[in-house]
């Protein structure tokens, strides 16, 4: 993938993320919270569940570019996945951004991240939403 399409599909995403808002009917929603201790991240997720699966994802805060669309681009790839195959998604990605052996076939636009390694402080913001999303699994299936 070459620097100006990475470029482009970071800031499309940004600029115009998927589901960013508090859905109506929150209450049908897990609701997890990821932020960045360092900087001004703080993002909420919104998980619908529905017989394991993710069945619908919002997200809502304030982020940087890296943490906004990378979250933006994890809905998009995680919605109507199984939890074994969103556990599979979310390791291939923290496998990409930490240099390790990844799948790229499964992260579809997530590969515009493959060389967010270079920039060290970018990793976590990248990484933020997978924190969350994490977290609300690991919710989900105590439940």
């Amino acid at each position: 993938m070459d620097e100006e399409f990475r470029r482009e599909i970071i800031m499309d995403h940004y600029t115009r993320p998927i589901n960013r808002k508090v859905p109506d009917d929150k209450d049908l929603y897990l609701k997890v919270n990821t932020n960045n201790e360092s900087c001004i991240d703080n993002l909420d997720l919104y998980i619908r569940f529905n017989d394991g699966k993710i069945v619908d994802i919002y997200f809502d805060g304030e982020a940087c570019a890296i943490s906004t669309s990378s979250c933006s681009i994890m809905i998009k790839n995680l919605i109507g996945k199984s939890i074994s195959e969103a556990r599979e998604y979310i390791k291939n990605f923290t496998n990409m951004v930490d240099e390790k052996d990844y799948d790229e076939s499964l992260l579809n636009e997530a590969n515009a991240y493959n060389n967010i390694y270079k920039q060290s402080n970018r990793k976590h913001c990248a990484l933020l939403p997978y924190v969350g999303i994490l977290k609300a699994l690991n919710e989900y299936e105590k439940k």
